[in-house]
C-alpha cells in the first residue's frame, strides 16, 4: 500500500478546485487544497473598492451563465441566496453613429443573433477545417450587423479576437437561458456557500509536481505526498511554467495548452462627478453598431442598481493593448468611445480618469480572463481533462469543459469530474 499524506491534492482554490475537494471530501478521502493567493474563488473575486465608495464589486466573474443547466444554480437556491434575472432588468441602448437607433433598426438587430447563428451553422462542415468566427461575419457581406454580433460574440463575450476562435469551439459553449445574478456578488457567494470545511493553505504556491510514480507535491514549505493530484489553475499558468512537473508533460498535454491560450477582459469603471445620468436607465447595456472589421466594440453597463457609474468592458487585442499601455490609456479609451455616442457631455460628467481597472492579464496566478480555442483546437478541452498516469495527476477547470468553458458552471462541472477520476486511483 502505497503511504501517503492525503488521497487528493488538490492545486488551486478556485471554483474548479473547490468542486473537487468538495467530492472528495464527501467521499471521505484526505483531501488538501492548496492555493497560490491569500483569495478563495479565483476568478469569482468580490471586492469593495474605496474608489466605488466601498460597494460590492465583481472583479472578474459576474453572473451564472446558462442558469437552467448551470449546477451552481440549484445550490444557491437551496442557500436561499437572492438570485436577479438580470435580463428581466436590463435596459438596452444601441447607437449608429451618433444617433440610438430606431425601432426598425433595432429590429434588424435583433434578427441578425439568429441569423449568424444559422450561418456558423452552415459553415461548420464535419469533413472541412474548423474554421475561425470571424468567417461567419466574412460570409454575410450585406448584413449590416453581422460585425457587431461577432464582436459582441468574440471579444465581448469570449475575450478574443473573432479570427483567433475556434467556430466549432464558440459554438459548443453559446450561452443559452437566464443570466442570474447573485446579490452581493458572485465571489462572496463562492466564499460563502462552497468552501465549507474544507482544508484549505491559503499562500502555498506548488512549484514542481513529481507524478512518475508515488506524486510529491513540492511548495516552499515543504513536499507532500498524495496518491492523485488534481491540477485546476488556468491554461495561462501553465503555459508560463508556472508550475513544474517531473517527468515533464507530455506532449499532447502541451499541444493541448497550445491550443487553448488565455483571452483577456478588461473593466473599465468611470465614477460621475454630478448628477447627469445620460437619459439612460438605472441596468442600461449600452453598444454600438460596429461598421468595419476588426473595430473595437466597448459595451457599458450604466448605472448598476442606481450606483454613481458606469462599467466599460473590452476584451480581445484591444484589452491585450490596453493593459501594456496603462490606465490611463484604458480610460481615455472609454471616455472617447462614449464621448462618441454623447459628445461633451461626458467631459462635463466623468472624472478624467478611471476608477478601477481590472488587470487579469498581471496576476501571476491567473494571466489572463478565461481559455478559448484556436480553430482547429476545440478537441482540446476534452483531451486536457484526460487522467494522467492512471490518475495520478488530472487537469481540470473551465479549459477543461465542453458546454459550459469560460465559466464557473463548467468550472464547478470540470472539478466534480476530475474527483470522480481521482478516486478511481485513490481508491
Amino acid at each position: 500500500m502505497l503511504q501517503t499524506d492525503y488521497d487528493v491534492i488538490v492545486v488551486g482554490a478556485g471554483v474548479a478546485g473547490l468542486a473537487a475537494a468538495t467530492s472528495l471530501v464527501a467521499a471521505k478521502k484526505r483531501t488538501l487544497v492548496l492555493e497560490a493567493s491569500g483569495r478563495i474563488g479565483g476568478r469569482a473575486w468580490t471586492a469593495y473598492p474605496e474608489a466605488l465608495g466601498g460597494a460590492w464589486f465583481d472583479m472578474g466573474a459576474i453572473l451564472l451563465h446558462s442558469a437552467e443547466r448551470n449546477p451552481l444554480t440549484a445550490i444557491a437556491e437551496r442557500a436561499g441566496e437572492k438570485l436577479r434575472h438580470v435580463d428581466r432588468e436590463r435596459q438596452r441602448c444601441t447607437f449608429i453613429g451618433a444617433h440610438p437607433a430606431s425601432e426598425a433598426e433595432l429590429a434588424g438587430y435583433e434578427g441578425a443573433w439568429e441569423r449568424f447563428a444559422m450561418r456558423a451553422q452552415e459553415l461548420l462542415v464535419p469533413a472541412l477545417p474548423d474554421p475561425s468566427l470571424g468567417a461567419v461575419a466574412r460570409s454575410l457581406p450585406d448584413d449590416p450587423w453581422a460585425l457587431t454580433v461577432e464582436a459582441w460574440e468574440g471579444p465581448v463575450i469570449c475575450a478574443v479576437d473573432a479570427n483567433d476562435f475556434s467556430l466549432a469551439d464558440w459554438q459548443a459553449n453559446a450561452l443559452t437561458g437566464s443570466n442570474l445574478l447573485l446579490e452581493g456578488g458572485i465571489g462572496a457567494f463562492v466564499e460563502r456557500r462552497l468552501v465549507g470545511d474544507l482544508a484549505i493553505r491559503r499562500n502555498t504556491a506548488v512549484r514542481r509536481i513529481r507524478w512518475d510514480g508515488a506524486v510529491t507535491v513540492e511548495t516552499e514549505t515543504g513536499a507532500l505526498r498524495t496518491a492523485s493530484c488534481i491540477v485546476t489553475v488556468s491554461t495561462g499558468v501553465l503555459t508560463a511554467g508556472g508550475i513544474a512537473f517531473a517527468p515533464e508533460l507530455p506532449p499532447e498535454v502541451g499541444e493541448c495548452l497550445a491550443s487553448l491560450p488565455m483571452g483577456l477582459a478588461m473593466k473599465v469603471v468611470l465614477r460621475a462627478a454630478g448628477p447627469d445620468r445620460l437619459d439612460l436607465s438605472p441596468h442600461t447595456v449600452l453598444d454600438r453598431r460596429i461598421e468595419k472589421s476588426g473595430e473595437p466594440l466597448m459595451i457599458f453597463q450604466c448605472w448598476p442598481d442606481g450606483r454613481d457609474y458606469v462599467q466599460g468592458w473590452i476584451g480581445g487585442s484591444m484589452a491585450w493593448a490596453l493593459s501594456r499601455a496603462g490606465d490611463g490609456a484604458a480610460a481615455d479609451f472609454a471616455l472617447a468611445e462614449l464621448r462618441r455616442l454623447f459628445g461633451g457631455r461626458i467631459d462635463r460628467l466623468f472624472e478624467p480618469k478611471a476608477a478601477l481597472v481590472t488587470h487579469w492579464e498581471s496576476d501571476p496566478w491567473v494571466r489572463g480572463a478565461y481559455a478559448y480555442a484556436r480553430p482547429g483546437g476545440a478537441a482540446a478541452r476534452a483531451r486536457l481533462g484526460e487522467p494522467l498516469a492512471d490518475g495520478r495527476l488530472i487537469f481540470a477547470g473551465e479549459a477543461c469543459h465542453e458546454g459550459l468553458a469560460g465559466t464557473l458552471g463548467g468550472a464547478w462541472e470540470s472539478g466534480k469530474r476530475a474527483a470522480r477520476l481521482a478516486m478511481q486511483w485513490a481508491g
